[in-house]
């Protein structure tokens, strides 16, 4: 058999048996084999990697593809500081439209830039009657226009037209749907920005549904780049819990609530499969709804649940006794105990010990919580860029008892949780680099330094970013390490993280991405 060499690098199998090689064989998309099997075999094409560190290829466990490749292309008011300059953005962004009852999208609020929220009356100076949707940066808020407002349901709690939580849904189904090939053409955006990062796959974090599902027939367009060839990467896809259905007749399955079908997790193929089932029980901490147990430092405000206990405890252990492994998004730690105690509830009704129950963000977690992940084999997925984006922040509005529970890393290591690394994108920067950078330093953007005994080694962040996320994803069979018979995913590095000073590891070039043993140069 012919297979592709990969010669003069190093590579970095992540796998403890054999943690370093010189060459690699690819043969029909998979891992050949390794140094002496590798070189042993007749190849049809030796590419020499001219000294190179190589990688499995990232693994970002939580993302929003559809969303960051819309916002992309969506007009922006980031990063401007005053209500005049957001609101010319926004009346250039009206100007644009041609349809006077069509929908205006603005992207990149955030109400810390300009020191108070924007309002309704503000907007509608500019926006000429229009419907204005002034999406926040977190994805869990918005500002709107005076049209939306007024056809918003009776009841709709908002503040001068800011919306927060499953009061912008409701805003947000106002809009006409996206049309699938909007979709897959915004997918394919922000796939392509992905492995231009490193990244060979992905979790797309909420379909169909949710605060962040943009269509009720979100998945084709998944599907419909899987058929013509242009998905960039591959994409396991979280279905959003309000897409299951309660079941009329679940006789002895037990399934309580199901999709069409009864599909679950593990649903597909290497390309595009279907993962999780995502749950939020709170909100985000830019938008000061992340739920927590005490007050956000000086005020009196401590976030908000989605929905009652009750109710969201029913939610997860129906999910995980319909056969879903869960992504239980919990990013304060009032949140992060919903969670943990419906996971532990849902576990003693039926065990299911390799479900992979995953905590989504995990943001701010007390001491106490730590040993509960660790008994309920729950993950953590982790967003370290966000502290290095917004750490001054979030440090700021938890207090100096609180800032280093933030976004941990030792912590959940040393007490025996699976750490595993993500971005959020397109919350913010979605390196997988620039995450490993910052969890090593624990420094913000500005250079300060939070929870610095959080820290962990070079590899363990890799690891985060590999082997965790694969697992996380139920790849590890596939993924995750350099072996042979694994999908040959890899990054083509120009340094070696774990030979740079920690500050430089963010700004190594990606000198390529190998995903299905075909190469793609950066764009």
């Amino acid at each position: 058999m012919l297979t592709t060499r990969l010669t003069n690098a190093t590579f970095l199998t992540m796998d403890p048996a054999r943690p370093v090689a010189r060459d690699l064989a690819i043969w029909h998309g998979r891992i050949a084999g390794l140094d002496e099997e590798a070189v042993s075999l007749p190849a049809a094409e030796v590419v020499d990697l001219q000294g190179a560190t190589v990688l499995p290829g990232f693994v970002d466990a939580h993302v929003h593809l559809a969303w960051a490749g819309l916002k992309a292309a969506t007009p922006s008011v980031a990063p401007c500081r005053r209500v005049a300059d957001v609101l010319a953005v926004v009346a250039d962004a009206v100007a644009r439209q041609p349809d006077p009852g069509g929908w205006v999208d603005v992207a990149g609020y955030d109400q810390r830039a300009l020191g108070r929220h924007l309002t309704a009356a503000e907007l509608d100076t500019v926006c000429r009657g229009r419907q204005v949707f002034l999406m926040h940066d977190s994805g869990h808020a918005c500002v709107v226009s005076g049209a939306v407002l007024d056809r918003l349901p009776a009841g709709v709690p908002h503040q001068d037209g800011f919306l927060a939580e499953g009061a912008m849904s409701i805003a947000r189904s106002l809009r006409p749907p996206y049309t699938q090939a909007e979709l897959a053409d915004a997918v394919e955006r922000a796939g392509r920005a992905c492995l231009g990062e490193g990244i060979t796959a992905c979790a797309e974090a909420g379909i169909g549904g949710g605060l962040l599902g943009h269509s009720a027939v979100e998945l084709g367009a998944y599907q419909l780049l899987r058929d013509q060839g242009r998905l960039p990467l591959r994409v396991q896809l979280m279905a959003a819990a309000d897409t299951l259905r309660p079941l009329a007749d679940p006789s002895t399955d037990g399934f309580p609530r199901a999709l069409d079908l009864g599909m679950r997790t593990g649903f597909g193929d290497d390309w595009l499969s279907l993962g999780a089932l995502k749950v939020f029980t709170d909100g985000g901490m830019m938008a000061r709804t992340a739920a927590l147990t005490s007050p956000y430092l000086g005020t009196d405000g401590a976030g908000q649940l989605q929905d009652t206990p009750e109710r969201l405890t029913d939610t997860i252990v129906a999910g995980h006794l319909g056969g879903w492994q869960l992504a239980v998004h919990a990013i304060g730690d009032r949140a992060a105990d919903v969670a943990l105690d419906a996971i532990e509830e849902a576990q003693a009704r039926r065990p299911r010990p390799d479900a992979r129950h995953r905590i989504e963000h995990a943001g701010l977690i007390r001491p106490d919580q730590l040993p509960r992940f660790a008994e309920l084999d729950v993950s953590a997925v982790v967003q370290p860029v966000f502290l290095r984006s917004f750490g001054d922040d979030y440090a700021a509005i938890m207090g100096e008892e609180r800032a280093p529970w933030l976004y941990r890393g030792r912590g959940f290591l040393d007490g025996g949780v699976r750490l595993v690394g993500s971005s959020d994108r397109p919350v913010t920067d979605g390196s997988p680099l620039r995450a490993v950078q910052f969890m090593v330093e624990r420094a913000s953007s500005s250079g300060r330094i939070i929870g610095p005994d959080e820290g962990v080694t070079v590899e363990q962040a890799l690891h985060a970013y590999t082997v965790a996320g694969a697992h996380a994803c139920h790849w590890d069979d596939s993924a995750g390490t350099l072996a042979p018979g694994k999908r040959a995913d890899l990054v083509v590095l120009g340094d070696d993280p774990r030979r740079v000073d920690p500050s430089r590891i963010g700004s190594i070039e990606v000198v390529a991405t190998i995903v299905d043993g075909r190469l793609t140069p950066p764009s």
